[in-house]
């Protein structure tokens, strides 16, 4: 989501200082390759570079690519292939050993459906996504791009788009339901079905010292932070510029002033045990994936007792959401270094993972994309 923000910000500053722009997209994967189906990157007419689509190594022809795509004002659908290690016909060396297909498409600002529009509207409010991209590695002369959305069961197609809004409904049901891209094809077209999940909202309750390091992490991935306290000398703005809303908020008042969703995350450390305690009791039947309690397990352990003593029932669901001490085990002892065991927990969570070391993971670093 971060880079889907930065390339709409860059193309609207672009817009501005009067600059064409191209849109490179990793469109298809073979084999293995640093950034996978649905990366992205906006290039400017004077080179500047927004997002990425590898390493830092095919940046640099994939700016001449992109230059020539704005100059002939045409998509074009440009093969890397890394599996031979000398890559003599490119003369990159990129060392993943895998074939990459990425599409680069001119952004015709005329169009209120060009290829950005439809990124903009990903990330308008709240909800999960599907953006499709047509390509084909057959038609080479021909490609059509990015052309179709679907957001709420709404679809918006493209004018070059050859794709019918009911076969794209049909395609995207997948996906939300997968919560997954997929990837499919539909004549002498692949289709690229890219899964695009809401923002990340992380809501801090305590605004200590050691909150600002959690914040700023968590600003680098571009989640929302909502920083909630009782206690008015710390409650803010100022003390956390990267914060998005610091709320003087009791927990009832927090509930209150906050959507909360299955993109919500919590982290409480207040260092005021009634006070996560009351704020517990509120959240923890919510459709919310990740709880996290600062303090050791004896104090996790006395919260639910508490919680249970007070009739609140806790079940395995439930259970399954709390986690008390929040963060990953990386010898963490400073506010900075707990914050990143913290971040790195909660994008382990939302993504499904278990946070091991690469090393130890057995499979590919990467899940293959889902042909269907």
């Amino acid at each position: 989501m971060k880079e889907i923000n930065d390339i709409v910000k860059a193309y609207k500053q672009a817009q501005i200082n009067g600059l064409k722009t191209a849109l490179a997209t990793v469109v298809k994967v073979e084999g293995s390759s640093y950034r996978q189906a649905g990366a992205r990157m906006l290039v400017t007419e004077d080179g500047q570079l927004t997002g990425a689509i590898s390493g830092g190594c095919l940046e640099g022809d994939a700016l001449r690519k992109a230059l020539l795509a704005i100059h002939q004002k045409n998509n074009k659908l440009i093969t890397y292939d890394t599996s031979n290690p000398d890559d003599v016909e490119f003369g990159v060396q990129l060392g993943c050993n895998g074939i990459v297909h990425i599409l680069f498409e001119y952004i015709d600002e005329n169009s209120s459906q060009n290829p950005i529009s439809l990124l903009e509207k990903t990330i308008e409010n709240r909800n999960e996504s599907v953006i499709t991209t047509l390509f084909s590695l057959e038609k080479r002369s021909k490609q059509a791009g990015t052309v179709g959305l679907v957001r709420n069961q709404n679809t918006v197609l493209s004018d070059s788009s050859s794709i019918s809004e009911r076969e794209l409904l049909n395609f995207s049901s997948e996906v939300l339901e997968k919560k997954q891209n997929i990837l499919t094809r539909l004549s002498s077209n692949e289709i690229l079905l890219q899964y695009i999940p809401p923002q990340t909202t992380l809501i801090i309750a305590g605004a200590g010292n050691d909150v600002k390091p959690l914040v700023d992490t968590a600003s680098i991935l571009g989640w929302k932070t909502v920083i909630a306290d009782g206690r008015s000398t710390h409650a803010l703005k100022k003390r956390f510029p990267l914060a998005d809303e610091v709320l003087l908020a009791t927990p009832e008042e927090i509930i209150k002033a906050i959507e909360i969703d299955e993109s919500t995350v919590f982290v409480m450390m207040t260092h005021n045990y009634n006070y996560d305690l009351a704020l517990l009791k509120l959240i923890i039947h919510k459709p919310v994936q990740y709880i996290g309690l600062l303090g050791p397990k004896t104090r996790f352990n006395r919260m639910m007792d508490d919680l249970k003593s007070s009739g609140i029932d806790i079940g395995e669901k439930e259970l399954n959401k709390l986690y008390g001490p929040v963060g990953i085990d990386i010898g963490a002892e400073t506010s900075e270094e707990i914050a990143i065991s913290v971040i790195a927990e909660i994008k382990a969570v939302l993504s499904q993972k278990k946070g091991l070391s690469l090393r130890d993971k057995p499979e590919k670093i990467h899940t293959d994309i889902l042909s269907i």
